[in-house]
């Protein structure tokens, strides 16, 4: 039996790394395939923001999940003290006493192969199979290849088809510029957002892709809207124009939700709720929008906060939180009396747009029903200028 062995820090396991295991693949044809992520790489140190054991392990699952044959295994994430790959291939050779092991390489790991520790080992226990990181290594390989053979013994293969060409460390630095997206499998990127690794930050036509499917159709025209406005206003009042995106992106996901199943996202998220809410269903998708929005996408407190009270604003409003609460009301698609009073103080006096937004809001609920004390609150908490 052939096992495929490939290891790394998969740290994040992107395209690149996917495109050489299928190539290495497609050359040998194993029955079986093993991707060890790295526990504590003995040559480096885990760049910060960096997942965890579990997380990384995770993300190599979501990464490998549709190459046939391939198992990923945590031997390296559970040992204890620094980790050598010396020590994986033996306990792999134990595990499968009648197999004959094939260890995948790249470029930069067959030229350095005589520094590893235990070399010689890993010669004589395994196949290495070695990919060129970029075009133009291929001859290099060979004389590095050439070497080995005739010095140690060694069982070299070389495939010529040279994968996908990404750094790591300038996908990690990207992930925090919104970049990234099309270098890692869609799986991986989402948990990666969600749990905000390396300090990620969403791309936002991403964020669309995924947000706009839980709308009514009808309603994509506002969300749209509302992200035009929320980040004309974030330049305006000196926001991060990122932060407003995401927020109006994500500010209506939960709204088509039928109220019980709002009820729902109440009990599971455990959100307290007040009698004057719960008489007004209209209210629950910003607060059940902001929990799954922390849920799914990792959003931050900031953004969460903006999310949660755009439909009746809170005393304390942080400046991002008005912003959010006023885009909703006067984003380009509303066309209702006072609406061009509000646009127009929305870039003049943040505050006065607000009270002058209230005021109308608080009309227009009265003519059916009781405007919600938070409402009432935010208001007078504005009027005062405290």
């Amino acid at each position: 039996m052939r096992v495929l062995i490939y290891g790394g820090s998969f740290n994040p396991p992107h395209l690149g790394h996917e495109s050489a295991l299928q190539s290495a693949a497609a050359a040998l044809h194993p029955e079986k395939i093993l991707v060890i992520p790295a526990g504590m790489p003995p040559h480096k140190q885990l760049a910060e923001g960096s997942p965890g054991a579990e997380g990384r392990l995770r993300l190599s699952q979501l990464a490998f999940e549709d190459q046939e044959g391939a198992e990923v295994l945590d031997l390296e994430l559970v040992r204890l003290g620094k980790s050598y790959t010396v020590d994986t291939i033996r306990e792999i050779g134990d595990r499968y006493e009648d197999a004959e092991l094939y260890f995948l390489v790249g470029t930069d790991m067959l030229m350095s192969m005589e520094n590893w520790y235990e070399f010689d080992q890993i010669l004589s226990e395994c196949v290495l199979v070695a990919l060129p990181r970029c075009e133009g290594d291929y001859p290099q390989m060979e004389i590095m290849a050439r070497h080995l053979r005739e010095t140690y013994g060694a069982r070299i293969t070389l495939i010529r088809k040279v994968p996908l060409e990404m750094n790591s460390t300038e996908l990690r630095a990207g992930l925090h510029e919104r970049q990234g997206c099309g270098k890692l499998s869609d799986p991986v990127y989402s948990e990666i957002i969600r749990r905000r690794y390396y300090n990620a930050k969403p791309d936002l036509a991403w964020l669309r892709g995924k947000a706009y499917p839980m709308l009514k159709p009808s309603r994509v025209a506002h969300v749209q809207g509302t992200e035009q406005t929320a980040a004309a206003l974030a330049e305006r009042w000196g926001e991060d124009g990122g932060d407003a995106a995401e927020a109006a992106i994500l500010h209506d996901i939960t709204k088509k939700l039928s109220p019980e199943e709002q009820l729902r996202l109440y009990e599971k998220y455990d959100i307290m709720t007040d009698a004057a809410e719960r008489r007004e269903p209209k209210l629950y998708h910003a607060r059940t929008g902001a929990y799954l929005a922390r849920d799914l996408f990792g959003v931050s407190d900031a953004v969460a906060d903006a999310i949660e009270w755009h439909t009746t604003g809170r005393v304390g409003m942080s400046t991002l939180e008005k912003i959010i609460y006023l885009a909703d009301f006067i984003e380009p698609n509303r066309d209702f009396p006072g609406v061009e009073t509000v646009r127009a103080l929305a870039f003049e006096d943040l505050d006065q747009a607000m009270i002058a937004a209230l005021r109308l809001s608080m009309i227009e609920v009265s003519s059916h029903g009781t405007p919600h004390p938070r409402s009432v609150q935010t208001l007078e908490w504005l009027e005062k200028g405290e």
